[in-house]
Parts: structure tokens; sequence; C-alpha cells
């Protein structure tokens, strides 16, 4: 219905989007959060217990080269584990998904990889990870299948806070399981002023969920799947209401997707400067980044990418 309202309109899908929008902010292109590495249930534990590693160019200066920086760091990824004998078969999302021994090997051979293809990590990407733990806490404990480690919600927010010391981590989506609520205020505290704590599993951009966390202050953005709350409206008001509450929302596809590309007008239309859309591998993945392109090419020299979200 949207696709046929804005063609009727004669404007592009992102822009009648925005007229959606009860506070219509300026269209941006979104950084994108690439994965480059999977693991959890994803890869059935062989690999990591972090579900996701994500890279995000946030030194570039416009999309196209953002897009760039994260396919070379993606190639630079593969050679670095082929030199050590790793496999590279991709996982859901379209990232590796290697047979390391843990997260921290997994971080490391990213870092690697940042480094063999020309970047900084730091300045010109930063890391963003998806924990997922929902797949492993049992009777108010995180039981690690990897790791074989048990922790607490307070363990695994020290643990966050140690990866966070040794690199540089702005973004971390479900850090704790959705039940946890008591888990997730103590994490806000404990990280929230200088991490992104992203609501997946724990909002399912749910309007009544989002405005619990708000209240409790449980996460500071949300992460928004159209197909999850069913409506473009809803969608809509979702994201309305994270960003009038500071929060920030992160537009994102689905483990299972296809090659419809309306994320990726959602991400410029409502202006939320971040879009979580896998690898630069599989078709249904990359056709967002290239619609994202030819956005940039219609907007012209008003196009503007979001760039270092977090500074």
């Amino acid at each position: 219905a949207a696709h046929a309202a804005a063609r009727s309109r004669g404007v592009p899908l992102y822009e009648y989007i925005r007229s959606l929008s009860s506070a219509p902010r300026e269209p941006v292109l979104p950084v994108p959060q690439c994965n480059i590495l999977n693991g959890g249930a994803h890869t059935n534990w062989e690999s990591t217990d972090i579900q996701e590693f994500m890279v995000m160019p946030v030194g570039a200066p416009s999309f196209r080269e953002g897009l760039r920086m994260v396919a070379e760091i993606f190639h630079a990824l593969k050679k670095v584990l082929q030199e050590k004998a790793f496999g590279t078969t991709v996982g859901d999302e379209g990232g590796f998904a290697p047979k390391v021994t843990g997260n921290e090997e997994a971080l490391t051979l990213i870092a690697e990889a940042i480094e063999k293809a020309g970047y900084k990590l730091g300045t010109d990407v930063v890391l963003a990870l998806d924990v997922a733990p929902s797949e492993f806490f049992e009777s108010g404990v995180y039981k690690l299948p990897k790791e074989g480690k048990k922790l607490s919600s307070a363990e695994m927010v020290a643990w966050y806070g140690e990866l966070k010391k040794r690199y540089p981590i702005p973004s971390i989506e479900d850090g704790l399981a959705e039940d946890d609520w008591d888990g997730w205020r103590n994490m806000t505290v404990a990280l929230g002023k200088d991490t992104q704590l992203v609501g997946d599993d724990l909002l399912v951009t749910n309007v009544n969920f989002l405005e619990r966390a708000i209240k409790e202050k449980a996460a500071n953005a949300i992460l928004i799947k159209v197909n999850q709350i069913g409506t473009l409206t809803e969608t809509v008001a979702a994201v309305d209401m994270a960003h009038a509450s500071g929060w920030k929302a992160v537009i994102s596809h689905r483990s299972g997707e296809t090659e419809d590309t309306t994320i990726a007008h959602l991400a410029v239309g409502l202006a939320t400067g971040q879009i979580k859309t896998g690898s630069t591998s599989r078709t249904d993945r990359v056709a967002k980044y290239n619609e994202l392109l030819r956005i940039e090419e219609m907007l012209g020299s008003n196009a503007k990418f979001a760039g270092n979200v977090f500074l």
C-alpha cells in the first residue's frame, strides 16, 4: 500500500514514509551495521556464544564509501580466515561462521581484518554485537554453550565492560535475555552512558513494551522490524516514540529475508541513522545496500550520511 501511495503522489517511497512521521526529520543515509561473523544458535554454537559480530563504517564520508569499506573488510576477513585454516562458509545473515575457540578469537580476527583492509579500528570503523542470550538464559542464569561458563546478569554486564575496554564497541543488541528486565535496567545504568543498548527480543517492535522500557530506563535504543509489528503506521509510531524520548532506532531485516527493499526507504525516510541488513554477501541482503546506493544517487548533493552516530 505504501508503494502504491508513493507512486500515486509521484514521490520516492522514503519521502512518503517521511510524511507519515509526527516529527519528520531530514532524510539521512544510514550507517550500516554490517554482519561479518556469525555465531550463536545460527551456527549451532560451533563458532561463538555471541550471535552476530558487525562492523560500522562510522568514519566514512558517504554511504557509498561506507559500503565499500565494509565490503573490503569482509573480503579481508575471508583472507585472514583462509590463512589461519578456518572455514569460510557463511551463516544465516551472510557473515562467516568459522569454528573459532570462542568470542575473544572472533574479535581478534575481525580486528586483524580491519587492519589488513587498511582501516583504523576506533576511528574509521567500530564494532557492534548482537548477543541474543535469550537462547542460553535458563532459570536466571546465562549458560554460555561455547565458553562453558555460567554467568549472572551482573557478570554478563561486567564481561561487556571488559570487552569494551579492549575494543571500540559502542553498540550492543540484546545484551541480556528478553525476560531479564531487572538486568536490563542495571545494564543501562552501568553501560548506557557510552553504549547504545538495543532491545530486539526485549521490545519486539512493540509500542507498549517500548513505553515500559523508556519509563523503566531499560535499554536506550530499539531495533525496528516492520513485519514484526505488522503495519507501517505502527512502525513509524515506534520510531517517533523512540526519537521523542532521546532513544536511537535501528531499522532491521529478519533472518529469513527476501529481496524487498522497503527497509532501505524506512531508514532514510525516518532518519534513523542506522540499518542492520546482514553482510555484503547473499542477494537478499545486497538488495538493500543497492537500493540505498540508488537513494543516495537520487538525493544527489542533498544526500546526507549519518556518519558517526555515536559522537
